[in-house]
């Protein structure tokens, strides 16, 4: 029994992490090499292709580290495996069948629930869970709703884009995305959506340490790097420690409502397949 959960352990951790890197050791793949374990390179391209593009160079060098030393620690258990279990033990094909079921039916089980009751979650029944609940939404970070945008230090109309995000006016939205168009590198607009202020300090040159202080008392702020001029329009915040507004959460309440009828709707599925397989001889006993 410990041998057989160990296997799992081994297989289940490697699957996964395999799932992510099967491109490492392709001919196809080019990049230069980061990290060799045997014959298992792991290169700078698939390093781009796993990290996320939204955070500050201190936070990509870290989760790049982290994701250098998880891989390195995954081959090398990996080749522990290969060079110390019998060919039987390693003929795990069962096991990744039954993990491959349970996974597609999962997934299936969870698109027909949506399909059924996403549509018939109406606003109000959202509304209501929200205001019952609404201790169990405090924010864990701080939100922002504004703009951002980002443009060369040599680009035209600067002048413009800083009257264009101070007025804010659906006439000044219009000529903001006209000129990104043409001159921005980076253009973000989530005047009527709430976003992580993380998610926009990361894009910033030199990120914001006092994220309550620096939303209180700038509205509007600008500033440079060596290439960039970065301008930021804030029009509402929210703190940690406040209640989320439902917009915020309204996906969150959704799939906790929809997970509410997820057993009930479970048994009906189940049934209503069993019986149209008997129906139509798909099953036979023996």
């Amino acid at each position: 029994m410990k041998f057989r959960v160990l296997t799992i352990l081994i297989l289940f951790t490697g699957f996964s992490f395999l799932l992510l890197t099967c491109r490492d050791s392709s001919p196809e793949n080019v990049g230069n090499p980061v990290v060799r374990v045997g014959d298992e390179v792991l290169t700078d391209s698939d390093l781009r292709e796993v990290l996320p593009t939204d955070v500050s160079k201190e936070d990509s060098a870290a989760l790049a580290d982290e994701y250098v030393n998880r891989w390195v620690r995954s081959k090398l258990f990996l080749r522990q495996a290969e060079s110390n279990l019998t060919e039987e033990e390693k003929d795990v094909s069962q096991m990744l069948d039954e993990y491959r079921t349970s996974l597609l039916v999962n997934k299936y089980q969870q698109k027909m629930l949506e399909q059924k009751y996403s549509p018939l979650l109406k606003h109000e029944e959202i509304e209501k869970y929200y205001n019952e609940m609404q201790d169990n939404f405090k924010l864990q970070e701080n939100i922002v709703k504004g703009l951002m945008l980002k443009v060369p230090l040599d680009a035209p109309g600067q002048n413009d884009v800083r009257r264009w995000c101070r007025t804010a006016d659906p006439e000044s939205l219009v000529e903001l995305e006209n000129y990104s168009l043409q001159n921005a590198r980076m253009y973000k607009m989530f005047l009527d959506t709430w976003v992580p202020f993380q998610r926009i300090n990361a894009n910033l040159p030199e990120p914001v340490r006092n994220e309550e202080r620096f939303l209180r008392y700038n509205r509007y702020y600008e500033t440079t790097d060596e290439q960039f001029r970065y301008f930021f329009l804030v029009t509402d915040y929210e703190f940690i420690g406040s209640i989320a507004p439902i917009s915020f959460v309204e996906e969150r309440i959704k799939a906790i409502l929809l997970n509410k009828k997820r057993g009930a709707f479970i048994k009906s599925l189940e049934k209503e397949l069993y019986n149209e397989a008997l129906q139509k001889k798909t099953i036979n006993f023996y």
